[in-house]
């Protein structure tokens, strides 16, 4: 997202004063977000729920019953007194990895779960979410509030995460069966790529509020604590990078020049056979794209997706330009003209996931999330077509391994101004 399952993230923080902190507000929530995911999966058969189609993907109805089980076990066990736990066997089965709530089912055997049925997984979630809805009909303090407002925002990570596994594994099916033939793609930005000279000197990064209560609504942790930078003079692209300009980069043989390539991803081109963005395939001389619609005619126009970070540094290097920092980016976010920073791509930045100066992640297990993932990962910023709304912003850090591409995953481009 994280988005990955460790994007999670679990060491969050809500306003105080936020509608969040509020029962009937946090309610209403409640049901819409859990709502959502469901919606998501509905165009699903049993079949497609239980497909595991790589390792760091996971079924859609592993991610329906993972997130049921975050509330369970976060939640409703030790805040809901009497509550009756629906199985515990599923604590095993669905335990993402946290060390702290105990063993787990290897990640990469999820697919093996052909029981407890999909059947089941429905009546886990609706089994919790009538233990949330008295819960939270009770009241609850702000301290639990918190926590229902972090298990929201995993959740709305995994519904996107939902989104890029399934379209994983449809891709596999040689019948290339389409998610939602329906599906609508967000209209990009047209016209031609203008330069924002971006700011410079000494600026604030990071999520705007302090301690546990941040002033500026929720966080996750690895977002803060705000803190300043020093930028040099630079200029940033005011759109991502399309589709058009990387058909422009096949054509001038990119994927074969290893000259462009940091020597890792070198070494995946090769080992993969990368010749293109994941799911593009060439027929009868036209490129066409896997989607969420199914397969469809590259749109020249449309930011390019589903690339690597290994992919993003070459284009970058081939164009005579460079990745942005995640700190240049988002400063630069906030400027008028900065079209398509949510809503497309995530984006990539030449940043690696490390913490910010003067960290610190929760206590206890929901603090495993962030901290122990901030080695051999880059930043991400933005959001994507998948992103729930209102999920992402300006300070928010996704972070992916360097050669992976099933994310909707794509670049914007920056360079040293003199």
């Amino acid at each position: 997202m994280h988005v990955i399952d460790r994007n999670a993230a679990a060491a969050a923080t809500v306003a105080a004063g936020s509608p969040s902190a509020a029962g009937s507000g946090l309610a209403t929530r409640y049901a819409a977000v859990r709502g959502r995911t469901e919606a998501l999966a509905a165009p699903l058969s049993p079949e497609d729920q239980c497909v595991q189609s790589m390792p760091d993907a996971s079924p859609a109805k592993w991610h329906r019953a993972h997130t049921t089980w975050f509330f369970e076990t976060f939640l409703l066990v030790p805040h809901a007194p009497g509550y009756a736990v629906f199985d515990p066997a599923f604590a095993f089965l669905f335990n993402s990895y946290y060390e702290a709530a105990g063993p787990r089912h290897a990640r990469p055997r999820r697919g093996m779960l052909t029981r407890p049925s999909c059947a089941e997984v429905t009546a886990y979630r609706a089994h919790v979410d009538a233990a949330m809805a008295a819960l939270l009909a009770r009241g609850v303090p702000s301290e639990v509030a918190a926590l229902v407002e972090l298990g929201l925002q995993h959740e709305e990570q995994h519904q996107e995460l939902l989104l890029t596994d399934i379209l994983h594994a449809l891709a596999q099916n040689p019948l290339r069966p389409a998610y939602d033939p329906g599906w609508r793609e967000p209209e990009a930005p047209r016209g031609p790529v203008r330069w924002l000279d971006g700011p410079e000197g000494i600026v604030a990064i990071g999520h705007a509020g302090t301690g546990r209560w941040p002033d500026g609504g929720f966080a996750f942790d690895n977002e803060t604590p705000r803190h300043r930078v020093l930028l040099a003079p630079y200029r940033i692209a005011d759109r991502p990078v399309t589709n058009g300009d990387w058909l422009a980069f096949i054509e001038a043989g990119g994927y074969r020049e290893p000259l462009l390539w940091m020597s890792d991803g070198w070494a995946a081109r090769q080992a993969e056979g990368w010749e293109a963005p994941l799911y593009w395939e060439r027929r009868d001389g036209a490129w066409l794209a896997f989607t969420l619609g199914g397969l469809r005619p590259v749109d020249p126009a449309a930011p390019v997706r589903h690339v690597s970070w290994y992919e993003a540094d070459a284009f970058a290097r081939w164009a005579g330009k460079r990745l942005p920092t995640e700190q240049e980016w988002e400063a630069a976010a906030g400027l008028p003209g900065f079209l398509a920073a949510e809503g497309h791509v995530w984006q990539w930045t030449g940043s690696a996931y490390r913490p910010y100066p003067g960290f610190r992640p929760w206590e206890g297990a929901v603090g495993e999330y962030n901290g122990k993932f901030m080695i051999g990962q880059m930043v991400l910023r933005g959001g994507s077509l998948a992103t729930p709304p209102g999920h992402a912003r300006r300070s928010y850090r996704n972070f992916f391994p360097p050669g992976a591409r099933w994310q909707f995953s794509g670049l914007r481009l920056a360079e040293d101004a003199a």
